[in-house]
């Protein structure tokens, strides 16, 4: 196996405990992290060596990954493992995958790359890789029909662990937050080059928000103290520091269940708010160059999950020119304002999440444990 994210972790450290139920005296190896690690991996190099983000930090550590791959590939043709299982990593674990796959190994690979948003001339790549693949979301499969490649729709595991329902008031005691108050979540993204565009925009839209409904108060989940500092830095450059924002590490859905409504930018943190059934705004930033770029490689009418799982606009979404403050305000002015609108949100969030919610952990296990059998 192969898992080089923290969240790539988390998904194989469940896949392997739900495995080891079935064969308890199987051998799992390859690069993993700490909870993997937990559950009885063993990882031959740091998982930490491929949690590189953006062109430039994988440019500047391309030798070092490189040299990685090309060991783990000559010990995995010499063991020939029984199953080969990459998760997530596209780039890295989909040239393994191939070199398997033609040496006769089972390749499969948790995680369903996003063709369905832009990378569709992909697809012949995963063909050519993937004996199995396991998907997250249930019209992915769809697009592997009359392929060579099995695909199995098995949930996703945020889902799984977060409550069908959330009490807003206990998330309120929890945090410490006024009860009688409005609150909305910001959550401007995880990586400091999403601050870089976000942070800013999102700040000035709850300072306009702020002018029309005094009461507001603001949770910022941040999930390292980069982040918080850039943000800080952000507050302070726009002489907003005294204003009622609070700062957090984590916790992000407990700050989510808290609020009336969310600002949030598109990724995975649009999926976490929708299965906790909040209101939210989508926005995304990103540089000028990027936007040209990823602007003529999609095809879809929606770049938030929610949208696309409900197959239509259920919250408004605004990119790049569009995603000023004066934008982003007017929308979740609305939203505050309209409780009989945040209730339907909430009755399709409902939907969303219990489709979602499969007991992914058992379901990935169902797909892998026949190759496991045969053998």
């Amino acid at each position: 196996m192969v898992a080089g994210e923290a969240s790539s972790d988390q998904l194989a450290a469940h896949l392997i405990g739900a495995l080891r139920k079935h064969l308890p005296d199987a051998q799992f190896y390859g690069i993993g992290g700490p909870k993997m690690q937990r559950e009885g991996f063993d990882s031959l190099w740091p998982a930490e060596m491929l949690a590189v983000h953006g062109y430039a930090e994988a440019l500047r550590n391309y030798r070092a990954i490189a040299g990685m791959r090309r060991q783990l590939l000559r010990r995995l043709l010499a063991d020939r493992p029984d199953v080969f299982i990459g998760v997530d990593g596209y780039d890295f674990n989909l040239w393994l995958e191939r070199r398997l796959k033609r040496a006769g190994i089972t390749t499969i690979h948790y995680v369903s790359p996003s063709i369905w948003a832009w990378r569709r001339h992909r697809l012949q790549k995963i063909i050519g890789s993937v004996s199995h693949l396991l998907a997250l979301y249930p019209f992915e499969p769809a697009l592997y029909k009359d392929t060579a490649v099995n695909c199995s729709y098995v949930g996703h595991p945020m889902a799984d662990a977060i409550p069908l329902e959330m009490d807003q008031r206990l998330a309120r005691e929890k945090l410490g937050v006024a009860t009688g108050r409005p609150v909305v979540a910001l959550l401007p993204g995880s990586r400091q080059s999403e601050l870089n565009f976000m942070a800013e925009t999102f700040i000035e839209t709850a300072k306009l928000l702020l002018e029309r409904q005094p009461q507001l108060q603001f949770l910022v989940p941040l999930v390292s103290r980069e982040t918080r500092l850039q943000f800080e830095t952000a507050l302070w450059k726009l002489k907003a520091d005294e204003l009622p924002f609070t700062l957090m590490f984590g916790h992000a859905t407990d700050a989510i269940a808290a609020s009336d409504a969310a600002l949030v930018a598109s990724g995975t943190a649009t999926l976490e708010t929708a299965l906790v059934g909040r209101p939210m705004v989508i926005a995304y930033k990103m540089s000028p160059w990027s936007w040209r770029l990823m602007r003529h490689m999609g095809y879809l009418p929606w770049i938030g999950l929610p949208n696309i799982l409900a197959r239509r606009f259920v919250v408004p979404e605004f990119l790049q020119d569009e995603a000023t403050p004066e934008n982003l305000a007017q929308a979740l002015g609305n939203l505050l304002g309209d409780r009989q609108v945040r209730t339907a949100i909430g009755r399709v969030f409902g939907s969303i999440h219990r489709l979602l919610r499969q007991d992914t952990a058992q379901k990935a296990a169902d797909a892998v444990l026949p190759y496991l059998r045969k053998s």
